[in-house]
């Protein structure tokens, strides 16, 4: 089967994917491009996330609040879902520091159980990895393992190259070396993904508030503007969830804030509406770069551009 240009193989497993879908337009995109490849799509949308756009393209729709883990999970055994997928944004601060707390969301008893030592003892802690992984366990003991979006949909990655935007400057090439090098130290932490560098100095590091909060951080702080923003996968990345992601507000942002520079990880990094991003940014003149681990400090300037 061919799709946008690449042939891809259909797995007869996958026949019914379940998705879970959070905020963005990224599980819009991932049930197109299932539906394009014959996939019968089940989806349970987070209640104040989701787009209700994805009842038109899914087969099995239904909207749950966040915390209703075993109404969620009863809902893909009924349509025989055994593979599925996250996609989306979750809001974790709202979700974690509401004034009532997590039970502001009338968790299920399935969600009391599998977040008790998380939000009620404190046993164990809050990164997005435990959390996360907290929520996929819980469906692979009904027999529903959870795959990464980007093995089901591999053109949402963004390959190596120079994308968009004026050639680098070697300065630029500098801060991208250096903010690499923090970012990693960040997601090995499991602390944020992005980090915002000028002159080898770092402005802002991404932590719960998410990407664009730290742009817009280092914008109050950089008045002049022309800094870089370096967005990485953690060491330790799990592929299934909280994959690093960038789209048109991301590059608002920047234009926004006056950022000037987007690096991002190779092959590790999905792009959102990759035509309508890649226009924009060659618009704004906003460099984007994609690098694999550890060649950020290789970059020359005036790399080979590549077309979208």
């Amino acid at each position: 089967m061919e799709i946008n240009g690449r042939v891809v193989r259909q797995d007869e497993s996958l026949a019914v994917v379940g998705l879970l879908a959070g905020w963005g337009m990224l599980p819009l995109e991932v049930a197109a491009s299932l539906k394009a490849r014959g996939a019968r799509i089940v989806c349970a949308a987070l209640k104040g996330h989701a787009d209700t756009k994805l009842a038109d393209l899914c087969d099995h729709y239904r909207v749950f609040g966040i915390a209703r883990l075993g109404a969620q999970i009863r809902f893909f055994r009924r349509y025989g879902v055994r593979h599925a997928t996250m996609a989306g944004k979750v809001f974790k601060a709202q979700l974690m520091y509401h004034r009532w707390g997590w039970l502001h969301y009338l968790p299920d008893w399935r969600c009391v159980r599998a977040f008790y030592p998380y939000f009620v003892t404190g046993s164990r802690d809050r990164k997005d990895d435990s959390l996360l992984g907290a929520v996929v366990n819980e469906f692979a003991k009904d027999g529903i393992m959870f795959q990464p979006a980007t093995d089901l949909v591999p053109e949402l990655l963004l390959a190596e190259g120079h994308w968009a935007g004026p050639p680098l400057t070697a300065a630029q090439i500098r801060d991208i070396a250096f903010g690499w090098q923090i970012a990693k130290e960040l997601g090995r932490l499991d602390i944020g993904q992005s980090v915002a560098v000028k002159g080898q100095s770092c402005l802002a590091v991404e932590a719960i508030e998410g990407t664009d909060a730290c742009i817009r951080r280092a914008g109050e702080l950089c008045a002049q503007g022309g800094f870089v923003v370096v967005k990485v996968a953690k060491p330790q990345q799990d592929m299934r969830f909280d994959v690093p992601t960038i789209g048109l507000g991301t590059l608002e942002t920047m234009r926004q804030a006056g950022a000037t520079v987007l690096a991002v990880e190779a092959d590790r990094t999905i792009i959102v509406e990759r035509t309508r991003v890649l226009k924009r940014a060659r618009q704004w003149g906003i460099r984007l770069v994609a690098v694999h681990h550890g060649d950020a400090s290789q970059l020359r300037p005036a790399p080979k551009r590549l077309s979208a």
